[in-house]
């Protein structure tokens, strides 16, 4: 048990899929995880683990942005052994070609700053994800008819952005989508040595304003979950 994780010793799976919205992975565990169970539920932050073609998993939501996944991936690396960490959620689109419930696999995280950035002082550290991991979700994609995009994202340590020049930057030098969490899961995932990845579905558009109703989100994430899933049992 951690300050944030209220899960026994062994209730933690070495892989673990990470939505910020703890209601999104009890969904994702429900639909699934064979004999999912819940592990944790401390300041309603939810995690479940169960079994998918019988390799254990958990699904821990992480929160939204990245000191909150940071408390979360600390936790989960350090003191219950997570080896494998792959983020699945929603993102902005930021390309003409980047349509609503299309899926993007992150190559790297672009971010303005992180809760690593102290670290590195004057160093522009690229955080990227692991290459077994991305080839492996590249390839379970290619198995579906889901539009899939890989490349360059942007994770924004803010939500309501007033910067609209640097979105036009991004725009401009290729940048795929924005979300709010993966450029932290990679940085940490690389300092402890684990694995990373961050699945992620096109929920809204940046471009053209149009957006998914709430109610259809959930039925358009379930490419991005198994391809997470593949991913993290074929991708070593």
């Amino acid at each position: 048990m951690t300050i944030h994780i209220g899960a026994a010793p062994g209730d933690i799976a070495e892989t673990v899929l990470m939505p910020g919205d703890p209601y999104r992975a009890k969904w994702a565990a429900e639909t699934f995880l064979q004999d999912a169970r819940l592990v944790n539920e401390v300041r309603g932050m939810l995690g479940f683990t169960g079994t998918w073609n019988g390799h254990p998993v958990t699904i821990q939501g992480s929160g939204m942005g990245m000191p909150s996944l940071s408390i979360y991936a600390n936790e989960l690396i350090r003191d219950y052994g997570a080896r494998t960490l792959i983020r699945i959620g929603s993102c902005g689109g930021m390309q003409e070609h980047v349509a609503l419930r299309d899926v993007v696999l992150a190559m790297t995280a672009t971010t303005v700053n992180s809760p690593s950035s102290g670290i590195f002082r004057d160093l522009n550290f690229a955080p990227c994800a692991d290459w077994g991991l991305l080839r492996a979700a590249a390839d379970a994609a290619g198995r579906r008819t889901v539009p899939t995009h890989v490349g360059n994202i942007y994770s924004s340590d803010v939500f309501y952005d007033e910067r609209p020049d640097l979105n036009e930057q991004m725009v401009r030098h290729g940048i795929l989508g924005v979300e709010m969490e993966a450029a932290e899961l990679y940085t940490l995932a690389v300092r402890h040595n684990c694995r990373a990845l961050a699945v992620l579905t096109v929920s809204d558009h940046l471009l053209t304003g149009a957006a998914l109703p709430s109610d259809q989100r959930e039925r358009s994430f379930g490419d991005m979950v198994e391809i997470a899933l593949e991913a993290a049992f074929t991708g070593d």
